[in-house]
């Protein structure tokens, strides 16, 4: 009988578990704005200038303008290109790593398995970033053999030696929620991959990036 009881328990804690991580959660309610992407490039532009003259530059981006860069600016899974290719082609180097390393779903990924990591990223189909005070919440959606799911991670963004620092508070697969043990053990192992650390890997004018009172400030050296 008590085999017979923990038998059946263990098939419904499995049958929970799949169905909670199948079901999508709902997306963050994240406002998009045509003209917000072209004030990031004028916030980019302005920072250039105040460097270029030797004064303290620092950029600052609200939630409205950097889901708008990301919307306009990130290829996608069924997308060969950017959604703005014109705006893509603008954008320098520095800032592009910047934003894509905060966009990067490696992040959401456990394991060193480069292919696998490629595999996930071509596979993204939808990445909102949301702004709570300090915290970045990041919710993505992938394909898995042919059905979407949805990763959401709540973190504090920072920087240091150099890397983009990113430390897991939260996290969901679908609507499972996840341990706190398992998203510190992925993000250290992510963030020990040779690979992945170049991606997260700042440039060298950029001094510290940070959340603070939901928006992103970005200092320059």
């Amino acid at each position: 009988m008590l085999y017979g009881i923990m038998k059946w328990s263990t098939l419904a804690i499995l049958v929970l578990t799949l169905v909670l991580i199948l079901r999508k959660s709902p997306a963050p309610d994240v406002p998009y704005n045509a003209d917000a992407g072209a004030r990031v490039q004028q916030k980019f532009a302005a920072a250039d200038q105040a460097k270029a003259a030797g004064e303290p530059a620092e950029v600052q981006l609200d939630r409205t303008e950097l889901n708008s860069y990301l919307h306009d600016n990130l290829a996608l899974a069924g997308q060969s290109e950017p959604r703005n290719s014109e705006t893509a082609a603008s954008v320098d180097a520095p800032q592009a790593r910047v934003a894509g390393a905060q966009s990067d779903p490696s992040i959401a990924v456990g394991g060193d398995d480069r292919a696998a990591i490629e595999q996930v990223q071509s596979s993204v189909k939808d990445v909102q970033i949301d702004l709570d005070g300090d915290l970045v919440k990041a919710y993505v959606v992938f394909d898995f053999h042919g059905k979407d799911l949805s990763l959401e991670l709540d973190g504090h963004l920072g920087a240091q030696d150099g890397y983009i620092k990113f430390e897991p508070v939260a996290g969901k697969l679908g609507s499972l929620p996840l341990p706190q043990s398992t998203l510190d053990a992925a993000v250290e192992r992510l963030m020990a991959s040779p690979e992945n650390r170049e991606k997260l890997k700042l440039p060298s004018d950029i001094a510290d990036i940070q959340v603070t009172n939901g928006q992103v400030v970005i200092t320059y050296r």
